[in-house]
């Protein structure tokens, strides 16, 4: 998932540009090389250099490599739950106009962030206790919420599959995959991409339409 990566950030820096000073330039430069060489792969100096800073600026903002991608992998969470929230708080109590919203906050939240969304998917294992435990719940709310979307519409008679638990992590997946295919140079633009996944969404919990 939850994605699970940070909110959507700008432009990809190439190596040798300088990052914006702050915590914002050091995280990109962190997802950039994590996203390179994977965490372990991954040193302090690496990231401290890419973002055109010393290893001494890095640990200004954070005491360790580890908080960096737990402020990564936090702040991407986080953001997901509340833009999952506030799309379900206006979608009105229709369950195909609610699995919809659903779709759309997770396929373009993890277009927004492509790289960070690959790192929060691959790195969940690299995060240590006592946070892993409670991301792990978070990206279980964030989960919950389709769930309950789907179990509302199977109890209503609108959607009819017989297996709501397993499409709504189908669906899950399949939105949060976007960020290993999608490219903005290809012939689908990230609306296209939103409406083809909110049909396959309907169409595997079996809505009647």
């Amino acid at each position: 998932m939850a994605s699970l990566s940070r909110p959507p950030r700008t432009a990809p820096r190439g190596e040798g540009r300088t990052a914006p000073p702050g915590e914002a330039g050091l995280l990109d430069a962190a997802i950039a090389v994590m996203a390179e060489h994977g965490y372990h792969g991954t040193s302090v100096r690496e990231i401290a250099v890419r973002a055109g800073v010393s290893p001494a600026a890095l640990y200004h903002h954070f005491p360790s490599k580890q908080q960096v991608l737990v402020t990564i992998m936090e702040r991407g969470i986080e953001a997901l739950l509340d833009r999952t929230r506030t799309a379900l708080a206006a979608a009105g109590p229709d369950p195909v106009d609610r699995l919809r919203a659903l779709v759309e906050v997770q396929v373009l939240f993890h277009l927004e962030d492509q790289r960070g969304t690959l790192l929060g998917t691959s790195e969940l294992r690299a995060l240590e206790e006592p946070v892993r435990g409670p991301h792990r719940a978070k990206r279980a709310e964030q989960q919950r919420m389709f769930d309950g979307v789907i179990a509302d519409g199977v109890a209503a008679g609108v959607f009819g599959t017989p297996l709501p638990e397993e499409a709504a992590r189908a669906i899950v997946v399949m939105c949060t995959g976007v960020a290993g295919w999608y490219s903005p140079r290809g012939r689908l633009s990230r609306a296209e991409v939103v409406r083809r996944y909110q049909r396959l969404a309907l169409d595997m919990v079996g809505a009647q339409r």
